[in-house]
């Protein structure tokens, strides 16, 4: 019993952190995403397999020729903020 009751909190928890996190907005005067995504496809990141948002930037997994990537971009302008090589 103890067991599913700390699965059960672990759930709750897990639950409630989400919604918070999907609540977060993109900052006044953000391109719209598709305009965001288009632009990072124009640079040569496709396919984008993963777009989150967080603290005010836009978290993007993609894929760069047979590299995958992980990105940090501005909400305002589409630029990459970071560029890092996905090694897991």
């Amino acid at each position: 019993m103890k067991f599913f009751s700390r699965m059960l909190l672990a759930l709750i928890a897990a639950t409630t952190l989400q919604t918070a996190i999907a609540d977060e907005k993109p900052p006044p005067g953000a391109m719209a995403l598709s305009m965001v995504l288009t632009k990072l496809e124009q640079q040569g990141y496709t396919p984008i397999v993963e777009v989150d948002l967080e603290r005010g930037q836009w978290k993007v997994e993609a894929y760069k020729g047979d590299q995958k990537y992980d990105l940090i971009v501005d909400p305002n302008s589409a630029e990459v903020q970071s560029e890092k090589p996905d090694n897991s």
